[in-house]
């Protein structure tokens, strides 16, 4: 439970207090709880058989979602194209089949 309460802290950067107000500070808290049960969920679904299924959320967030890629937007759907020299490509390619599976 305290590496939970580690990952909610530091890898989302909840305690942060820079707003003069306590109504500002709880609504910046009910973000960072949303945050970590959506990073968690993916963690857990999406990364399932990857080498990023036990991994930190930190390594989660600059691994995968600070790549740079271009974005399509077609009439039904986004068409992510990834750089030809990507390290995770084959976790992207897990991810998505694991996403498929769910839907």
């Amino acid at each position: 439970m305290e590496n939970f309460i580690k990952e909610h802290k530091i890898a989302l950067m909840n305690g942060r207090t820079s707003c003069h107000s306590f109504t500002a500070h709880c609504f910046r808290l009910m973000l960072h709880s949303a945050a970590y049960v959506i990073m968690h969920t993916f963690r857990e679904k999406a990364l399932a058989g990857t080498s990023l299924a036990n991994a930190q959320f930190n390594i989660i967030r600059l691994k995968l979602l600070k790549i740079g890629a271009e974005v399509r937007e077609l009439k039904t759907k986004l068409h992510f194209i990834l750089p030809a020299s990507c390290p995770v490509k084959n976790i992207f390619v897990t991810m998505v089949r694991n996403i498929v599976v769910l839907t």
